[in-house]
């Protein structure tokens, strides 16, 4: 689509939490899954896809206002594992625990920045640490890692991010980042 913008909702994660999920992943090193690059390390809270670059401003205040109305909370991870689907995974995650406020958040970022109806969803928390290859046979055994001291991500702020298709990997960017429950 020309003139659009590939976009979706994010928090950025904390540099502790990075760290341990980089190294915690290493247990997944394997030749069919590639890692997803540190700098492209987020909790997704909702992906708009491609949108025409005339909604920006739209998004922009949409966001402004919708950060406006939720309190800052904090996740703690639950475990890494092979998903979403364990029968058929796709990828590696790091799934936190559920969250009250996590999915209040996600539902109304749904429910503003759908041009669709949305449905209700149960919103699992989760950063995307590595993705199967396309070709050649999924891993099996691979293992589920939880964490042996407690791992807490506090979410602070959203931010609305960009993603330019590129190889091997997209490149990820902060367009702007909206605090929590700042008027």
């Amino acid at each position: 689509m020309k003139d659009s913008l590939r976009l979706f909702v994010a928090a950025q994660l904390p540099d502790e939490v990075k760290t341990y999920l980089g190294q915690a992943r290493q247990a997944y090193e394997n030749p069919a899954i590639r890692a997803v690059p540190e700098q492209n390390l987020h909790l997704t809270l909702y992906f708009l896809g491609n949108v025409p670059a005339t909604e920006d401003t739209y998004i922009r205040q949409t966001l402004a206002q919708v950060s406006q109305k939720h309190q800052t909370f904090t996740l703690t991870l639950d475990r890494l594992e092979p998903g979403p689907k364990p029968s058929s995974p796709r990828l590696i995650w790091a799934r936190f625990q559920q969250n009250e406020a996590f999915s209040r958040l996600s539902q109304e970022l749904t429910n503003v920045l759908s041009s669709v109806p949305p449905k209700q969803e149960k919103f699992i928390p989760h950063v995307t640490l590595c993705r199967f290859k396309k070709e050649g046979p999924v891993p099996r055994d691979l293992p589920l890692i939880t964490p042996s001291e407690e791992i807490l991500f506090p979410v602070s702020s959203i931010a609305l991010w960009q993603s330019q298709l590129a190889s091997p990997h997209p490149i990820y960017t902060v367009v702007e980042e909206f605090q929590l429950g700042t008027p």
